[in-house]
């Protein structure tokens, strides 16, 4: 793949100091497009400099070490809508996140690809980064959706069966456009890379299952957990 001069980086920036000048002309919000590309920015270049020492480890440790923390940070990051129930939702959260997510990621990744250790960091952490996030915003999905519905008036089961019905939404979507709307970054970035279109094609199949997956298990996990809380009465509207 061609690699990029960061002077080159200046001319998407200008059209994106673009967008933020409308923005910011048109709603009267000052601070919001500023600190969003600046985190961004800042964040991308951390997070480079981070993977590039991670990348070389040879120690599994350090790779599960990562996973866990990502795993932890989806958790609570899920239930960024639900203040006031988020510490006693976030272990139900957590077991969804690293259920769906980490068992779809080890399928993924042991039993489809079988990286050469086993743990190999420039595997499983940008794959781990994939099936952890996309689990999160199921389990977020699912709680917003779960206590709308339950202040409507549905009972628990019926919550239930809309809030997962809602959480799978993006991945669904997802199945559906791949290939016709979009072409997803890992396809483009492997075609880019000189890779058969036919090859980039199986490893972005491998990528949509793994995703729909981890969401669709970790919604159901914790949906279920969210269930017989409620119908003992031990978490409110």
């Amino acid at each position: 793949m061609t690699e990029i001069p960061l002077v080159r980086l200046l001319y998407p920036l200008a059209l994106a100091l673009l967008v933020a000048w409308w923005y910011v002309s048109w709603s009267g919000d000052r601070r919001t497009p500023w600190v969003a590309l600046s985190r961004m920015l800042a964040q991308l270049l951390l997070v480079g400099y981070v993977l590039a020492y991670i990348f070389k480890t040879e120690y599994a440790a350090v790779v599960l070490g990562v996973l866990a923390l990502m795993a932890l940070a989806a958790g609570w990051i899920a239930l960024r809508t639900e203040t006031k129930k988020r510490l006693r939702l976030y272990p139900y959260a957590l077991i969804g996140v690293i259920g769906g997510g980490g068992l779809a990621l080890a399928v993924a990744t042991q039993l489809v690809l079988r990286p050469d250790p086993w743990y190999s960091p420039s595997v499983l952490i940008p794959l781990g980064g994939m099936a952890f996030s996309n689990a999160m915003n199921a389990v977020s999905l699912a709680a917003e959706r779960f206590f709308s519905e339950r202040k409507e008036g549905r009972d628990p089961q019926q919550a239930r069966a809309l809030a997962y019905k809602a959480a799978l939404i993006p991945a669904t979507n997802g199945l559906f456009a791949v290939g016709i709307v979009s072409i997803p970054g890992l396809m483009t970035g492997q075609i880019l890379a000189g890779v058969s279109p036919l090859i980039a094609a199986r490893y972005q199949i491998l990528v949509m299952l793994m995703v729909y997956t981890a969401a669709g298990l970790a919604a159901a996990m914790f949906l279920e957990a969210v269930r017989r809380l409620a119908a003992n009465g031990e978490v409110g509207y």
